[in-house]
């Protein structure tokens, strides 16, 4: 169930926990796990009103603004509940590392595409030798020839109806277009966000 006011959080079991529920912290448009934390109603009321992740520190033992130190704040998009009301997925976007180690999230996996996504900023940060990534970001007549060959070749396996060589050329032509983005300064995130935007049209 999605919780869009205060008094929705009247169905939060936070009984059976001693008034706490586990809150998930999960990047809106990666689906990144982020954290693991707590909340009290009175945290969960402070994030609906200040569109911020608010928590309880269970060691403080006190209300807990996430990045109001560090800065690392993360932006709530929607808060959900599980079937049984007894846990918060909360869809955020972060403006830094979720982790106190300063890792990007608390459990250090991250999905394909994010990870895809940090090797690019890497690659476009470092421009490392012999890197193939490299030649693409230096290159504009490389890189814009390659998108044509890859969007080509993932059209004619898909006309052929070659399911095993379109699931390559597919991850070919992924590569490529988030390269080409990335050279132009657009990010695999700002991607996802309007493919985000689209799921409800």
């Amino acid at each position: 169930m999605r919780i869009r006011s205060v008094q929705e959080l009247d169905d939060v079991a936070f009984d059976k926990l001693g008034g706490l529920v586990p809150v998930v912290a999960q990047h809106v448009r990666t689906g990144e796990v982020l954290m693991l934390a707590y909340a009290d109603r009175t945290a969960l009321e402070r994030t609906l009103e200040t569109g911020e992740l608010w928590l309880w520190s269970r060691s403080r033992e006190e209300l807990w603004h996430k990045g109001s130190t560090s800065g690392n704040t993360q932006r709530l998009v929607a808060l959900h509940t599980d079937c049984d009301s007894d846990a918060v997925l909360a869809l955020v976007e972060p403006s830094g590392p979720a982790c106190h180690t300063g890792d990007w999230t608390c459990f250090g996996a991250m999905p394909t595409l994010p990870a895809l996504a940090e090797v690019l900023e890497s690659r476009s940060e470092r421009m490392p030798d012999g890197s193939y990534t490299t030649r693409l970001l230096s290159d504009l007549n490389l890189r814009t020839k390659k998108l044509g060959e890859e969007a080509v070749e993932l059209a004619t396996a898909c006309a052929l109806g070659d399911a095993g060589r379109a699931v390559e050329e597919a991850a070919d032509l992924l590569y490529h277009a988030l390269v080409a983005c990335r050279a132009v300064g657009v990010t695999t995130a700002e991607v996802l966000g309007v493919l985000e935007a689209r799921l409800e049209r």
